[in-house]
């Protein structure tokens, strides 16, 4: 009997400590939030009302947002204001940026797998990175070297659909532009054959998993309470974070130090094509900084922004083709208008080696059927900044030091009052003016690729590759969605990637060969 008191008195104890921890945190996330004043935006619960439908949450969030442009969740430390007003958005993205960081909250939940890349980062180490990126996305060299992978990787990519088409069988296309783009970005990035897409890397497809299931696992941090103790217990979803990461490093730094060597022992035998190389060689001049570490971090800050936003974005565009075949139809026709044939039958080889940029700065009606896509199923679908300061929004609401605030980007798309009443259509046309040329937005209304002095400098590369690869699919096949009762979503992550795959059925639009 004394051993079942004493292990009744353990629990009973336990429970006890858990029932003072968690009266602490409520007392604490409920005290000193202005909650009843007029002066800040309304609470519509804590953070972690979140874990009750994160499986949903950028459409809760959309829900709220209909009601309440500017609104706040409470968090132990600090309030968490969610906005869709331009106004706000452009406030802390451009006119007050010094009063703004990303902030320790947010930098703690990141680092594990972002390090101190430049998406995780602030003040001069965010300036540096920023400074060397510029220049290398504006080399001539990274340009033409990237759309010489692109193209490739493409037409690569449609010969294994072909073969499927064949047999008739349904396929993930989705999965497969993940493991298309993710050759292309290590060929890019690294200089390296990954040969994913086939299937033939298992060390690139460990990785890929990895990297994705890391990617969901660190955001599902912004709603676990308990997630730091379970980190220092080495359990649970922290414990599957940590050995994502350990796979995600070794292939890593792995792929850096045969880098390293084949730089010293080619000297200035080859052209340094690839981002590593040309970071590695930039190195030479600040050799203490530009640590291993250092490169893997910028390189896996590179991955998440060149492999996750176009294989989404694509993968959604190619949803949104199946959902609307006169759209699917018009971005063929303009294909063909600007990559003239007078055969039957052409190999694809010849077909992706007449992209060029003269042709891809044609394809107006694409670029706006792509801008269309991620204007509704944006590459992040929320993001933000943390006050270093109090301050004021242009919506009247008061911030306080330390607080986050996040613009949702995916509610955006679908809200009347930024895009009018037929927000939630997908219309490509509202991009082009009369004359079908492509019209711009105001990226704090358009924040798919961000705004202000953090603005994406992958733009043009991300547009490049995402048109290069549309072009080469749509030309070839046309597009049907395997089931079409079966309903389409996202997964909850970090980037907005489509829950489960996307199942279609390609069906060949002419004879191919080559």
């Amino acid at each position: 009997m004394d051993v079942f008191s004493a292990i009744f008195a353990f629990i009973a104890s336990a429970l006890l400590l858990l029932f003072v921890f968690v009266l602490a945190v409520f007392i604490k996330i409920f005290s000193g939030k202005s909650i009843r004043s007029p002066n800040y935006p309304p609470v519509k619960g804590t953070v972690f009302h979140q874990l009750f439908y994160f499986n949903k949450l950028y459409d809760q969030q959309t829900e709220t947002a209909r009601k309440h442009p500017t609104f706040r969740l409470l968090a132990p430390d600090q309030s968490e204001f969610y906005t869709t007003d331009v106004r706000n958005i452009e406030h802390i993205l451009k006119t007050s940026f010094d009063k703004y960081a990303k902030g320790k909250y947010n930098r703690d939940i990141l680092i594990d797998l972002f390090g101190e890349g430049i998406f995780a980062v602030d003040g001069d180490k965010w300036r540096q990175q920023r400074k060397l990126s510029s220049f290398e996305f504006s080399a001539r060299v990274l340009r033409d070297f990237s759309c010489a992978v692109f193209r490739r990787n493409a037409a690569k990519f449609v010969r294994i659909i072909s073969q499927i088409s064949k047999a008739n069988d349904i396929l993930d296309i989705h999965d497969m532009l993940m493991r298309c783009t993710l050759d292309s970005i290590f060929k890019v990035g690294f200089g390296v054959d990954l040969n994913c897409l086939e299937g033939t890397s298992k060390k690139g497809v460990e990785f890929m998993k990895a990297f994705d299931d890391a990617n969901a696992l660190v955001y599902w941090r912004f709603v676990d309470p308990s997630w730091k103790l379970k980190r220092a217990l080495n359990i649970g979803s922290e414990a599957a974070l940590k050995k994502n990461i350990k796979v995600i490093d070794s292939f890593v730094n792995g792929v850096i130090t045969t880098k390293r060597k084949q730089l010293v022992e080619q000297q200035d035998s080859i052209v340094k094509e690839d981002i590593l190389s040309r970071f590695i060689e930039a190195s030479k001049t600040e050799p203490d900084q530009m640590t291993d570490q250092y490169l893997r971090d910028i390189i896996l800050n590179f991955m998440i922004a060149g492999k996750d936003s176009t294989a989404n974005t694509v993968s959604w565009f190619i949803y949104m083709l199946c959902k609307n075949p006169l759209v699917q139809e018009k971005v063929f026709q303009e294909v063909k208008e600007y990559i003239a044939e007078t055969e039957n039958e052409i190999k694809v080889d010849d077909f992706v080696e007449r992209i060029n940029e003269e042709t891809l700065e044609k394809m107006h009606y694409l670029h706006a059927a792509l801008t269309e896509t991620l204007r509704l199923y944006p590459g992040v679908p929320v993001d933000g900044r943390a006050a270093l300061e109090d301050d004021v929004l242009p919506d009247g609401n008061k911030v306080k030091k330390g607080d986050d605030i996040y613009y949702i980007g995916y509610a955006m798309g679908r809200m009347p009052y930024i895009w009018g009443d037929d927000a939630e259509e997908f219309r490509p046309e509202r991009w082009l003016d009369q004359n079908g040329v492509f019209q711009q937005e105001s990226p704090f209304k358009f924040v798919a690729f961000h705004a202000g002095p953090r603005i994406c400098l992958g733009k043009d590369f991300a547009y490049r590759q995402m048109k290069i690869v549309s072009m080469t699919l749509v030309r070839y096949f046309r597009f049907k969605l395997g089931d079409e009762t079966k309903k389409v979503t996202y997964r909850t992550m970090l980037t907005l990637h489509i829950d489960g795959g996307l199942h279609v059925r390609a069906l060949p639009r002419i004879a191919m060969c080559g």
